[in-house]
């Protein structure tokens, strides 16, 4: 069994939707979702961090039982703050704690569709001879089919292959990550960024699990998902 470090980033500023994790979905702050997830799979409640600079998300957190013990600096609380060192910074932290951990578990608070069971399959999925497990969905446009490139002379050409395929089924499959569950190898982190990962291993979702808050109209497609499962 794994003993992840959860790290939850949730700083202040946020321009698509403002506030938005403490903003109320469904009846509960964003921010709460991400952190009942982190509760049912976390063996130690000490094993989940909330990496924010702002007071109120730390108060909301409390609210919702989680100790908020450690305060991301204003140093990395900018819009061009790198997730990398979001989470160099509290895996710091976490040492310096004398907390051990084998991988680091990134929870982002805008997949609140993502389960429990999504992050144990993620969980189960790692070994320490891979540097990550990330959750995928499948793509929107396949590179082999309907997604294109514009060549030098303004021209579309076919993103890979030679075009011939005249059925999506016959592509290849295609993923994209949907930014639900990041399990990460904590000595990889340290080496290189997460782009750079050579070893990486796909966790397959639900498209209707993996909506990722970023714009009002993704919030509205959330809450439309939660209203029909009632």
């Amino acid at each position: 069994m794994h003993r992840p470090l959860i790290i939850i980033p949730a700083r202040g500023g946020s321009k698509g939707i403002p506030r938005k994790n403490i903003k109320l979905l469904d009846g509960k702050p964003l921010i709460a979702y991400s952190i009942e997830v982190a509760g049912t799979v976390a063996p130690d409640r000490d094993l989940i961090i909330l990496s924010t600079d702002d007071a109120e998300i730390a108060r909301v957190a409390r609210e919702w039982g989680l100790d908020v013990p450690y305060m991301r600096p204003d140093s990395l609380a900018g819009d061009t703050t790198g997730t990398r060192e979001v989470l160099l910074h509290a895996m710091d932290w976490a040492d310096s704690r004398g907390i051990t951990y084998d991988c680091v578990l990134l929870l982002q608070p805008t997949s609140p569709l993502r389960t429990a069971d999504d992050v144990r399959k993620a969980l189960d999925l790692y070994s320490p001879d891979i540097d990550m497990v990330v959750s995928v969905v499948e793509s929107a446009a396949n590179p082999y089919y309907d997604c294109f490139e514009t060549t030098p002379d303004g021209f579309l050409r076919i993103s890979k292959g030679d075009g011939s395929l005249t059925r999506r089924q016959d592509a290849p499959d295609a993923w994209q990550y949907n930014g639900a569950i990041y399990v990460i190898n904590p000595e990889s982190l340290r080496q290189m960024p997460m782009g750079a990962f050579p070893r990486r291993i796909p966790m397959i979702m639900k498209r209707e699990n993996s909506i990722d808050l970023d714009t009002p109209l993704d919030w509205t497609i959330a809450e439309a998902i939660m209203n029909s499962r009632k």
